[in-house]
């Protein structure tokens, strides 16, 4: 088990899924991860569910806002990148060529939340700690594992994260002529930022740890989920697939191991994923 007590300024800390159907994704994703959960009541009156890895928070579902019903909007898993101080952040953010599309906002004693965008676009949450620090679990079965943002402009993206965090970055080459960056804090590689293809839309695409992605697609499939991208292999990260849930919530599924550790992310150069089986 990898607890995490603290996030680093500029690392991704938490994952959240925005739905039309919180008790249906909460069936969806209790049969893929094994979670339990704690419902507690929105500030409208609704209701949100926190999900659990055995005594540890490590999500949560939440119904969408009243713009996104009207809209038919999809579910839509969030990224949120810790902040020492998110008004600076936000602050920051225009002054470096993107965009502050939220906030900052008290959430009661929990912390500070905001959203920005970078060049080229990508909605990325930005949270200042209080009483909630982030997944209490991390880069295991059912936990927050990994991150990439898809953008038509990655090293404006780049030199924003960069100008927002301070970010490290490494690049890697790719056989397209083009370079996969990740971004570095402490020495350790946290989130990556691909170029997009002509017509796919800029976004993160959040990933989760499972402890076998072939198994974790078969269970999907029997669930009502779209398998977008069948398991496979990358050389750096190991075994990955993404899925599309029933209501339209993509995320990523990555392979892990249990002996990993908290410097240990997949898709860092650090190690590699074991293979799809």
């Amino acid at each position: 088990m990898t607890s995490r007590t603290h996030y680093a300024h500029g690392e991704p800390c938490w994952a959240d899924l925005q739905t039309r159907d919180v008790g249906a994704a909460k069936d969806f994703y209790g049969a893929l991860f094994g979670w339990t959960f704690q419902d507690l009541p929105t500030p409208d009156g609704r209701r949100y569910a926190q999900a659990f890895l055995g005594r540890d928070l490590v999500a949560v579902i939440a119904p969408q806002n009243p713009r996104q019903e009207a809209a038919g909007t999809s579910g839509q898993w969030n990224i949120y990148f810790a902040a020492t101080d998110a008004e600076e952040i936000g602050e920051d953010a225009v002054h470096a060529g993107g965009k502050l599309e939220f906030g900052p906002e008290q959430v009661a004693d929990t912390g500070v939340l905001a959203f920005v965008a970078p060049p080229g676009g990508g909605t990325t949450g930005i949270w200042q700690p209080g009483t909630h620090r982030g997944s209490h679990r991390f880069n295991e079965h059912g936990a927050f594992a990994w991150a990439e943002l898809l953008t038509p402009r990655p090293q404006a993206a780049v030199a924003f994260f960069q100008e927002l965090f301070g970010h490290d970055v490494t690049e890697y080459p790719q056989d397209d002529g083009g370079s996969y960056s990740t971004l570095i804090v402490n020495g350790n590689e946290v989130a990556g930022i691909v170029p997009a293809e002509d017509g796919d839309e800029a976004g993160w695409q959040v990933y989760f740890g499972v402890s076998d992605v072939t198994k974790a697609v078969d269970t999907v499939i029997a669930a009502g989920a779209t398998v977008l991208v069948e398991p496979e292999d990358q050389p750096e990260e190991g075994c990955l697939a993404t899925i599309m849930d029933p209501q339209g919530g993509v995320l990523g599924l990555i392979q892990v191991l249990p002996s990993w550790g908290n410097a240990e992310r997949p898709g860092s150069s650090k190690t590699a994923g074991p293979p799809c089986v």
